[in-house]
């Protein structure tokens, strides 16, 4: 019978652990998405519409005094309207609203580190020409 006890008793503690560590995964990955990080990237600014991206993911960028900012910055940098500048920011990356369209990642630039031009040999854009 003490068996048997010990045995329920290892058998409760392994199970609550096992729920303890989901609910804490769940609440890690809820709290870093609504927390203050910095990313680095490719911001582009078109048709009214911004996008950052970084080596895995893309962003859709809220419009706020930060972002116009960032336009700002970025325009001496850029040749022609649809150039890209490299960025690093601090931002708050929020998940789309569910009436909204575009990207399922948002971001809310929270401060603006570095603007740079991108390196254009390095670029996986392909521009076309009107040349023949």
């Amino acid at each position: 019978m003490n068996k048997l006890i010990v045995m329920l008793v290892i058998a409760a503690i392994f199970t609550s652990c096992k729920n303890d560590s989901k609910s804490s995964v769940f609440v890690d990955e809820s709290q870093a998405e609504n927390s203050v990080r910095e990313i680095s990237g490719d911001f582009i600014y078109f048709s009214d519409a911004g996008v950052l991206q970084t080596r895995s993911e893309l962003f859709g960028v809220v419009e706020n005094g930060k972002t116009q900012e960032l336009i700002k910055m970025a325009e001496p940098l850029k040749i022609a309207a649809t150039d890209e500048v490299a960025v690093t920011l601090k931002v708050k990356v929020i998940k789309k609203p569910e009436h909204e369209e575009g990207w399922e990642k948002w971001i809310e630039i929270i401060d603006i580190l570095k603007v740079s031009k991108v390196d254009q040999e390095d670029s996986d854009i392909i521009k076309l020409s009107s040349e023949n």
